[in-house]
């Protein structure tokens, strides 16, 4: 199928043909359709266009090298946060290199800073991902994470069995760790103690 008959295809339908047949037409037209929200949402983070289009580049990129085990059922919204996560990550580098380069105690102030700005990211990146889940699923893992309910006191909120309720946030638990599992910040490790008490 041409590139051109492609450009009314929904998201879903493109990603089924990059999964499924390596197709680098499907890929060109999702690229096309999402580069400049992506820079516009990097550029917003970074204020540099030069990292917000390496950014953007390397997500795309990401994106084709995973393309046979992609499970994605909002694209918009996946992408919208491995951007916000890319800059997390690109501070995160940052850091680093500022802590290698000064190797000075003196900067022990400006880390705790740093560490302070991850931990902010990191809620605001958790309560994205909070949002890409379904309704029910994101309101039980909600009330059990946040609102610390136990599973009898959701059951009956929500007028459902506790074998349901655990079925959700078992579900929706597995999807936050996946997307954590790899993170080495220190921000990001009450966070992970915190989904694995399940």
């Amino acid at each position: 199928m041409g590139k051109k008959n492609l450009q009314y295809e929904s998201d879903e339908y493109l990603l089924d043909l990059i999964r499924l047949n390596d197709d680098h037409a499907a890929f060109s037209m999702l690229y096309e359709r999402y580069w400049n929200k992506l820079l516009a949402i990097s550029f917003n983070l970074t204020n540099d266009k030069s990292v917000s289009k390496e950014i953007v580049q390397e997500i795309f990129i990401s994106l084709w090298n995973r393309r046979n085990s992609l499970e994605i059922k909002n694209l918009n919204n996946y992408l919208a946060t491995a951007v916000k996560f890319a800059f997390f990550d690109f501070i995160e580098k940052e850091r680093r290199r500022r802590v290698l380069a000064s190797a000075k105690f003196g900067e022990r102030e400006e880390a705790e800073l740093d560490l302070g700005i991850e931990a902010l990211f990191m809620k605001e990146y958790l309560t994205s991902l909070l949002t890409s889940l379904p309704e029910k699923c994101r309101l039980i893992v909600t009330y059990s994470r946040i609102h610390d309910m136990s599973n009898s006191a959701i059951a009956e909120k929500l007028n459902i069995s506790e074998k349901t309720v655990e079925g959700h946030l078992t579900k929706g638990l597995k999807l936050l760790r996946s997307n954590f599992k790899n993170r080495r910040s220190l921000a990001v490790l009450p966070i992970l103690l915190y989904l694995h008490s399940l």
